[in-house]
């Protein structure tokens, strides 16, 4: 009798755990539903645009011109099939590591102004401005991350790697957090990303709009703060080992539809 009441006990508990954990998953939800209408990252989608067409740098050129993989100039679909192999730089770029090389060769930046800047809380946020509004004109499409060209394989084997790496002070990995189903992290679920979780998951929500910080972040920004959970030191603003990442996550995702820039808590 005893055994019976404490089988029923656990099973009861086991119930309203579960209930308590849909509740909660529903009221985030609901909330960032309502805060849709008003996600501050078009503010951020109207800045991208703006510094994509205006003239600047040294060379006091726009970036018009730029290639994001579909020909200079051409915005829409690109996001969805990044990160890629250039054949001008000879190497595997994610979108902000193609804005970078963009603003270099076309407006006469140097790199190491640009990299530097880049995740200080006073930096002008060009890069993640353009990178949201670029990610605006793929919304509702679906990853398609090429993988014909060696060293696009060889990026995801790396980012693959990158993922199951298990080490600093508390021995953690990416995987730690993203490789298995239904785990959480305090009110946050945490999607499986060795796989395609689904439309607007994962990869396919960034960049966006933190609610919690007031930021706009991008992957390169996500992924570096993701390392600082896992008590890494930070990886280099688009080092190989961010952008190896995003391709394991990128192709893991094929066929999810983007959401970004989506609403973050």
């Amino acid at each position: 009798m005893k055994k019976t009441l404490f089988i029923g006990a656990a099973a009861l508990a086991l119930s309203l755990n579960a209930q308590a954990q849909k509740s909660v998953s529903e009221g985030i939800a609901e909330y960032r539903e309502m805060l849709a209408d008003g996600n501050p990252a078009e503010l951020y989608e109207a800045k991208g645009e703006e510094v994509w067409k205006t003239p600047d740098g040294p060379n006091k050129a726009t970036l018009e011109k730029c290639d994001l993989g579909k020909g200079p100039g051409v915005v829409k679909g690109a996001f969805v099939e990044l990160p890629r192999y250039f054949a001008d730089t000879g190497r595997v770029e994610d979108l902000e590591s193609r804005l970078v090389t963009c603003m270099v060769t076309l407006q006469g930046f140097k790199v190491e102004d640009i990299v530097n800047d880049a995740f200080r809380k006073d930096e002008k946020g060009d890069v993640a401005a353009m990178a949201t509004w670029i990610a605006g004109q793929s919304r509702g499409m679906r990853f398609n991350l090429p993988q014909g060209h060696p060293e696009e394989r060889r990026f995801y084997e790396l980012g693959k790697k990158a993922f199951f790496f298990r080490g600093g002070t508390h021995d953690f990995s990416c995987a730690s957090c993203h490789g298995e189903e239904g785990k959480r992290i305090r009110l946050q679920d945490l999607p499986n990303l060795t796989k395609n979780p689904g439309d607007g998951i994962g990869f396919a929500a960034w960049p966006a709009y933190r609610v919690g910080n007031g930021q706009m972040w991008g992957m390169q920004h996500r992924l570096n703060d993701c390392y600082r959970q896992q008590r890494f030191p930070y990886p280099g603003y688009i080092s190989d080992v961010t952008i190896a990442l995003s391709t394991y996550m990128g192709v893991n995702a094929k066929g999810a539809r983007s959401v970004a820039p989506a609403l973050k808590r």
